[in-house]
């Protein structure tokens, strides 16, 4: 089974290795694959650069012993094309999206899914830890 998940992973962290060996466990003997976001893509959805560009980032990716490949999200606001250049059969992404329109973020529906036989799996984020709360530890000290 291809798992793809996605996201900047901007200062990489125990909520992302959390993330990626669910992601692992789901994929058994097949690929996890991640869609990295574009550094001009992040950029315009959050208003700023990464802190480590893509080629930084894609590197730290790699390292992850659950991680296969990494793609780049190359249409950003529209991720079909990546999930599908992935063969993904099922999308992976964390419970703290689960009161967030994922589907209308990404640019698909339950429809688009269901006709490209992809499932769709939020997992349980057991850490607390984020890029925007490691950013505010470094800031405040």
């Amino acid at each position: 089974m291809n798992i793809y998940t996605g996201g900047s992973f901007n200062l990489f962290h125990e909520g992302h290795v959390e993330l990626l060996e669910y992601c692992r466990k789901l994929a058994g003997d097949g690929q996890v694959i991640v869609a990295l976001n574009t550094d001009d893509f992040i950029a315009r959805f959050k208003g700023k650069a990464p802190t480590m560009t893509y080629s930084q980032r894609r590197a730290v990716l790699l390292s992850c012993k659950y991680v296969d490949n990494v793609i780049p999200n190359y249409d950003g606001e529209d991720s079909k094309p990546s999930i599908l250049d992935a063969k993904a059969d099922m999308i992976v992404i964390g419970m703290d999206w689960l009161d967030k329109d994922y589907c209308k973020q990404m640019s698909f529906n339950s429809e688009w899914l269901n006709k490209n036989k992809i499932a769709l799996c939020y997992v349980p984020r057991t850490t607390g830890t984020s890029t925007t709360k490691i950013k505010e530890i470094v800031k405040n000290g």
